[in-house]
């Protein structure tokens, strides 16, 4: 089974558009420093043929753009990609799915609270629903990956849900302190290649390490987990007027007590990754003492076109 990184920056990309912190700055000036990132999303194969994609960045006509694998092949209209599968609401994980209108059989899996976004936001009829069929996963199991023709994809995927947060655009205020955020609005998944039962976890978005997570990550061969913040206030001190410390975003800071690098530090993972990396993080400096803080930790930074062999 292969992993192909698509994006590996959070919302907004790397340099956000309207971002000039030095950070962002340093992206536009020295490339070879500070590499370009789009908005988080991978691609998975178990046979270097079929894709299936794992949310849908906004960036994504760019993504199949820069990786040959996801081009077609055949014919005047193909694509390798069977479908897509939704692990939260936020826009930079389903305004993708725009880019893949044109009458192309795909399946489309999400929890229910996310189906119902796409199902309650019109714009998204244009994925015609005579070729785009939209599948709701329960939390809690594991599930067979198929195509729009219910061809086995021979992927699998285990569902579970982990802390966030609801999607920006549905907080509502009324409903208290988180908003009114349920278990379906954040999700984590264990992809599963169905012939090998190899595996690795996919957590894009997650606000906190619970014991139950522990116990699901231990000793994981691979894991692609949330790289949003160095600090939680980074957003603060960066002063660059979003005035939101990454709990209230729903994020885990990489650094801290709580922090990601030291809540993995005994769950004897042996290849880690950071993905969805906000604009503001120094961790995305090639030479910065945070990214040789990371690296001396034992993780890695997730770049553009990345491929791991799982």
């Amino acid at each position: 089974m292969k992993v192909l990184v698509l994006g590996s920056a959070a919302g907004g990309g790397f340099p956000q558009w309207n971002c000039n912190c030095s950070n962002s700055s340093e992206a536009r000036k020295n490339p070879k420093r500070a590499k370009p990132r789009t908005q988080s999303s991978i691609a998975v194969s178990v046979d270097n043929e079929n894709w299936f994609l794992f949310n849908a960045s906004p960036d994504l006509r760019q993504q199949i753009n820069d990786n040959v694998a996801l081009q077609p092949k055949k014919g005047i209209r193909h694509s390798p990609i069977l479908g897509a599968f939704i692990t939260n609401g936020d826009i930079d994980h389903i305004a993708g799915l725009l880019n893949l209108r044109e009458s192309h059989p795909l399946s489309i899996y999400a929890t229910k609270k996310v189906i119902n976004i796409l199902n309650n936001n019109s714009v998204f009829n244009v994925l015609n629903p005579e070729f785009v069929e939209r599948r709701e996963v329960s939390l809690n199991k594991t599930i067979l990956l198929k195509d729009k023709n219910k061809v086995s994809t021979g992927i699998e995927v285990d569902v579970f849900p982990v802390p966030g947060k609801v999607a920006l655009f549905l907080e509502d205020k009324n409903k208290g302190d988180n908003f009114g955020t349920d278990d379906e609005d954040t999700i984590g998944l264990k992809i599963i290649d169905s012939k090998t039962k190899k595996y690795f976890f996919y957590l894009p978005a997650c606000a906190e390490m619970t014991e139950d997570l522990k116990n699901k990550l231990k000793n994981a061969d691979t894991v692609f987990f949330d790289g949003t913040l160095w600090t939680d206030n980074e957003m603060l001190t960066t002063k660059v007027g979003v005035k939101k410390t990454g709990q209230r975003m729903g994020h885990m800071s990489m650094t801290g007590e709580k922090g990601s690098m030291q809540m993995f530090k005994n769950l004897g993972v042996k290849k880690k990754f950071f993905i969805h990396i906000n604009t503001t993080n120094p961790a995305l400096l090639e030479d910065s003492a945070e990214r040789k803080k990371i690296n001396e930790e034992g993780w890695e930074i997730s770049y553009d076109g990345m491929e791991v062999n799982i």
